[in-house]
């Protein structure tokens, strides 16, 4: 058996109101980057063409951050499930340390806005083939 409600005049006086919504607070609202980060933060890939040391695999190994401060956080992809990560003072930095110590890997590192920075051999190759394709 379906049963009906039968609302009250104070009720539907109430229902009628608008209801007012609680002010955002001022320091949760968006706000433009400070002067001291006009950027933001930038993420990037490393992917690797070949893997010297036989550690990380290849493909895809490493996932990171650059900050607006210039630092660069890095973290690994192996050994899974977790991985390790990394707190670099800057990007070169990190691609000092870790990326042209192995010429041999072929490594891209591509930023979210699709820009590419390759290392190693892969430079060597295209070069190898712009000079064949003339």
């Amino acid at each position: 058996m379906i049963g009906f409600y039968k609302m009250s005049d104070e009720e539907k006086i109430e229902e009628e109101q608008p209801v007012e919504e609680a002010p955002i607070a001022e320091e949760l609202m968006p706000k433009k980057p400070s002067r001291l980060c006009p950027r933001g933060i930038q993420t990037f890939t490393v992917a690797r063409q070949a893997d010297e040391t036989g550690i990380s695999g290849e493909g895809v190994v490493i996932e990171g951050v650059l900050l607006a401060t210039g630092q660069c956080i890095a973290h690994w992809l192996y050994p899974r499930p977790r991985g390790s990560i990394a707190v670099f003072d800057s990007m070169n930095d990190f691609i000092t340390v870790h990326i042209k110590p192995h010429p041999g890997n072929r490594t891209i590192i591509t930023y979210d806005d699709g820009e590419q920075e390759r290392y190693g051999l892969v430079i060597d190759e295209e070069k190898a083939n712009e000079n064949n394709e003339v």
